[in-house]
């Protein structure tokens, strides 16, 4: 009997790559938000703004100092471009499934701990307030930036690091950082809110096996894009309806 050919995952960035883009993460954490603040209070740039600076410089410096790994990715996707959208395609219908699931869950826990189902997540209320005021920024920010940064980071840097050594512990530690990465702002402030990073995990662990799966980090960025445009336009949809 044949055995199944197993899809081996090759992507890797450099050791070079790899610290470079985590020697960004503090810095887009905590230097960049405060200067952004910084920037907001003396009435230089607006909120909307300050998000676009922010990940605007993440996203030159990530390109800038992981080009290569970049360029060396791009060839898988030209490869194999219609098995790539297919993937992202899957993972996408994938992910609507598992949202409907982990609602289930948060519904349950916040009913469990008295938190009122009204009470939203804050990190996209943030982002629907700040696009009815300039909805291009904000667009350019969600759609196109944050991905580029946030992949090479969490799926390039963390995944595929760890990936060479341990594949569970791969995927487990990139999927809750990502979680926590959205929401640790406000959790701070009301631990309640730890509850929405279970919002966040079925796409951090589908843009993890979008990523494996193809073997470009590309995939995942164009999947991520994906995620964030749709996600946009059903709540501005919905703040419409409502």
């Amino acid at each position: 009997m044949e055995k199944k050919a197993v899809r081996v995952f090759t992507s890797q960035m450099t050791k070079r790559e790899i610290i470079l883009a985590l020697l960004w993460l503090p810095v887009h954490l905590f230097v960049m938000p405060k200067l952004a603040m910084l920037l907001m209070d003396r009435g230089i740039i607006t909120e909307s703004l300050a998000n676009l600076l922010v990940y605007g410089i993440g996203a030159i410096y990530i390109v800038i100092t992981c080009y290569g790994f970049l360029r060396r990715d791009f060839d898988p996707l030209c490869d194999d471009l219609l098995g790539c959208i297919a993937q992202i395609a899957l993972c996408y219908c994938m992910m609507m499934a598992f949202n409907l699931c982990a609602s289930g869950i948060l519904s349950g826990l916040e009913t469990m701990i008295g938190q009122s189902s009204a009470v939203s997540n804050l990190n996209n209320e943030a982002i629907l307030d700040m696009a009815k005021t300039d909805t291009q920024a904000i667009t350019a920010m969600a759609v196109f930036l944050a991905p580029l940064t946030e992949e090479v980071l969490f799926r390039g840097a963390i995944f595929g690091g760890i990936r060479k050594t341990n594949r569970i512990a791969a995927y487990a530690v990139s999927m809750v950082l990502f979680s926590v990465y959205h929401i640790w702002g406000y959790a701070i402030e009301d631990p309640s809110y730890w509850l929405y990073t279970l919002q966040y995990l079925p796409a951090a662990f589908l843009l993890c096996r979008c990523y494996e799966r193809t073997n470009s980090i590309w995939c995942s960025i164009f999947f991520h894009m994906l995620v964030n445009h749709i996600s946009m336009k059903m709540l501005m949809l919905l703040e419409e309806l409502l």
